[in-house]
C-alpha cells in the first residue's frame, strides 16, 4: 500500500522579500504570502490527491500557511513537528545579502557562524519524514515546512537528481511504497501563475 506525502514551502514573508535569512527566527507571513497560501488551497481542492491531515513546523510562517490550507480543505491541522523546522543559521539570521558579504565575505556559507551543517540537516529532515509517515501510516499527509529543509531533504533522498532553490509556496509530492520514496512532483509553482504574487518570490 502506498502513501502520499505532500511537501509545501511556506508563503512569502517580509524577510523573504528583503533577502534576509530567517532560519528559526519566527517571522510571520505578509499579505502576499497569505494570498499564495489561498492560491495553493484552490489548486489542492481541484487536484486528484486528497490529503487527510496537515502538519507544520510550528514556526509562525509555516503554521499560518498550514492553517489557511487546512481551513480551505476542511481537514485537521495537527500539532506541529519540530523536526520540520528550518535550518538554524546562527549569526546569519536576519541579515541581507549585502550585510552577509560585508561582514563575512562571499564565502560565508563555508564559515562556522553557528549554522546547522548540511549533513546534520539532511539527517534530521529524513528522520522527520520517516517518523511522520510511520506515525500516520495509511494516511496522506501534507507537510508545510521551509526552503532549506526541503532542499536538503531532497538531496538526502535523491542525491543530485533533485536539487536547487525551493520557491515560496512550491508544492512537491512524494509517494512511499515498499521500495522507498518516489518523487511524483517537484518544486511546482503553477498555481502561482494565477497571480502577481508569482513575481514576488525571493530567495533566502
Amino acid at each position: 500500500m502506498s502513501q502520499i506525502i505532500g511537501l509545501v514551502r511556506h508563503g512569502l514573508t517580509d524577510w523573504n522579500a528583503q533577502g534576509k535569512i530567517q532560519g528559526q527566527t519566527d517571522i510571520p507571513l505578509n499579505e502576499t504570502g497569505r494570498e499564495q497560501a489561498r492560491l495553493l488551497s484552490e489548486r489542492l481542492i481541484a487536484e486528484t490527491y486528497a490529503f487527510d491531515v496537515i502538519i507544520s513546523s510550528g514556526l509562525g510562517r509555516a503554521e499560518e500557511t498550514a492553517r489557511i490550507i487546512a481551513d480551505a480543505l476542511h481537514i485537521p491541522l495537527l500539532k506541529p513537528e519540530t523536526g520540520l523546522r528550518e535550518r538554524a543559521y546562527g549569526l546569519v539570521e536576519g541579515t541581507t545579502p549585502e550585510e552577509r558579504e560585508s561582514r563575512w565575505g562571499a564565502d560565508w556559507r563555508q564559515m562556522d557562524l553557528g549554522q546547522e551543517h548540511d549533513e546534520t540537516l539532511r539527517l534530521r529532515a529524513a528522520q522527520a519524514l520517516e517518523s511522520i509517515a510511520k506515525q500516520h501510516e495509511g494516511k496522506n499527509i501534507l507537510l508545510v515546512t521551509h526552503g532549506s529543509w526541503l532542499a536538503q531533504l531532497f538531496i538526502a533522498i535523491f542525491g543530485d537528481k533533485l536539487q536547487g532553490h525551493i520557491a515560496n509556496l512550491s508544492y512537491s509530492i512524494l509517494e512511499r511504497t515498499g521500495e522507498g520514496w518516489h518523487p511524483l512532483l517537484y518544486n511546482c509553482t503553477k498555481h502561482m501563475q494565477l497571480s502577481d504574487a508569482f513575481t514576488l518570490q525571493r530567495k533566502l
